[in-house]
C-alpha cells in the first residue's frame, strides 16, 4: 500500500521538489549581490522598513549575513508555505480524494484493516515529504556553500528538517480533518485557517499582548523560536512537533476507524 502510493504521488513529488528547489535556487543566486549593497540590505537599512512588515517577516534583522538572508527569504514564511501547500495536496489524494471520486469505497471493501489503511497513507506521506525535503536540502546546501553564505551545513540541515516536521504536521491535519468529514476542501480550509493564523500570532502577535499567548498552540512557534539557522538544531521544540503529529496520526486513524464511508 505504501509503495503504490508513493507511485500514486511521483508526479506531484517531482513538480514539488522541481519547483521548491527553483525557488530556493532563485533567492540563493543574488546573495551575493545583496551581500555587496549594505547601504541597502544591512540592519540600518532594514530597520527603516514598516513595524508590520518586519514583523511579518519575522524579525527581519539583517539580509547580508548569510543566516540572516537564508532565514528571511528562505526558511521564514515562503519554503514553509510551499512544504504545507505540498503537504495539504498530498494528504488531499490519500482518503479525502478517493472517497469523493468513489473510489476509496472499492479500497475498504478489500481484506484490508481500516486502521493499517491510514497509517500506510500516513507513512507514504512522510516519505513523500522526506523526498521532497531531501532533493531541495540539497539545492539549499550545495548553493549556500557556493554563494558563501557563511551558514555552517548542520544548521542548513536542522533549518531544513524543521520545514519537514511543519509540512508533515500540516499535512497530518489534513489527513485527519480528510479521515473524519471525507472532504477535501474542509482538510484545505483547517490547514489554511490554522497555518495563516499561526504565523501571525508568532510574527505580527509578538507585539500584540492579546494574542500573545496563543504562540503556544502555534506549530511555527516550535518551527523558528529556537533559530535553528542561528543556534543549530531545537530538538525540544522539534520533539513537540513530532508529538503533535503522532497525536493527530492517532486522531485520524480513529475517526476513520468509525466512520461510515458508504459501505
Amino acid at each position: 500500500m505504501i509503495a503504490r502510493s508513493l507511485r500514486d504521488h511521483r508526479r506531484p513529488l517531482i513538480w514539488w521538489s522541481i519547483g521548491i528547489g527553483a525557488f530556493i535556487a532563485l533567492y540563493l543566486a543574488v546573495y551575493g549581490s545583496v551581500r555587496e549593497d549594505p547601504e541597502v540590505y544591512g540592519p540600518a537599512a532594514v530597520a527603516k522598513f514598516p513595524g508590520p512588515l518586519r514583523d511579518l517577516m519575522g524579525g527581519m534583522t539583517d539580509m547580508v549575513s548569510g543566516a540572516g538572508y537564508l532565514q528571511t527569504v528562505v526558511y521564514q514564511l515562503f519554503v514553509p508555505m510551499l512544504f504545507i501547500a505540498c503537504a495539504t495536496l498530498l494528504a488531499n489524494r490519500t482518503l479525502a480524494g478517493p472517497e469523493e471520486s468513489g473510489t476509496l469505497e472499492l479500497v475498504v471493501t478489500l481484506p484490508v484493516d481500516r486502521r493499517r489503511l491510514v497509517l500506510d497513507k500516513l507513512a507514504a506521506l512522510a516519505l513523500g515529504l522526506l523526498l521532497v525535503a531531501g532533493a531541495t536540502f540539497v539545492i539549499a546546501a550545495g548553493l549556500s556553500a557556493l554563494m558563501e553564505t557563511g551558514v555552517p551545513f548542520d544548521r542548513i540541515l536542522a533549518g531544513h528538517l524543521g520545514v519537514l516536521l511543519l509540512g508533515l504536521f500540516f499535512g497530518t491535519v489534513a489527513l485527519a480533518a480528510g479521515a473524519a468529514t471525507g472532504r477535501r476542501v474542509v482538510a484545505s480550509a483547517v490547514v489554511g485557517v490554522w497555518a495563516a493564523a499561526g504565523y501571525t500570532v508568532v510574527t505580527v502577535g509578538r507585539s500584540l499582548d492579546a494574542i500573545a499567548w496563543l504562540k503556544w498552540v502555534s506549530p511555527f512557534h516550535y518551527y523558528a523560536e529556537g533559530r535553528p539557522l542561528y543556534d543549530g538544531l531545537p530538538a525540544g521544540d522539534y520533539l513537540v512537533l513530532a508529538g503533535a503529529t503522532a497525536v493527530l496520526a492517532l486522531t485520524a486513524v480513529l475517526a476513520f476507524d468509525r466512520r461510515d464511508v458508504g459501505v
